[in-house]
């Protein structure tokens, strides 16, 4: 397992698919938006639900700040999609089945899908905050509260 990118590091550049067979690369965020990069263990599980739920609810402050949300985990782009129809969610979802991106940002768990981790990006690509523990139902607040924090 790789080693988790820290708190000043270049954010680990990836490539992946969303729905639609759109292609997402976090370099499309740079000098654009800040990137609120989330990884979950399963779509359709309850504290997945209540997060996503929390991200979907808080997006017009999130926007505001220059927020972008992306989701990721190793389900695939039909889970995704039906995740996201489900919960009218208003952010991409990224797939890795291929785990690289978990890879990269050492996030892979025991039973190999993505931790519950959040990495902040600033418009720069670095990594400004690291959630390690998530408040499933409050995690939309507690990034907009951080960047506010930081100034971002």
């Amino acid at each position: 397992m790789s080693e988790m990118p820290k708190i000043g590091d270049k954010a680990p550049g990836f490539e992946a698919e969303t729905y639609g067979g759109e292609k997402i690369k976090l370099s499309d965020y740079e000098g654009k938006s800040i990137v609120a990069l989330y990884f979950y263990p399963k779509d359709n599980t309850p504290g997945c639900t209540k997060e996503a739920c929390s991200m979907r609810d808080g997006m017009d402050e999130l926007e505001k700040l220059g927020i972008q949300v992306l989701g990721v985990s190793t389900d695939g782009i039909v889970a995704h999609e039906n995740f996201r129809n489900k919960y009218d969610l208003n952010f991409p979802l990224l797939s890795d089945k291929s785990k690289d991106i978990i890879t990269a940002y050492g996030v892979e768990s025991d039973y190999g899908s993505a931790r519950r981790i959040t990495f902040l990006i600033d418009k720069s690509g670095i990594i400004q905050h690291v959630w390690n523990k998530v408040s499933t139902a409050s995690h939309s607040d507690e990034v907009r509260e951080k960047v506010v924090e930081l100034g971002l």
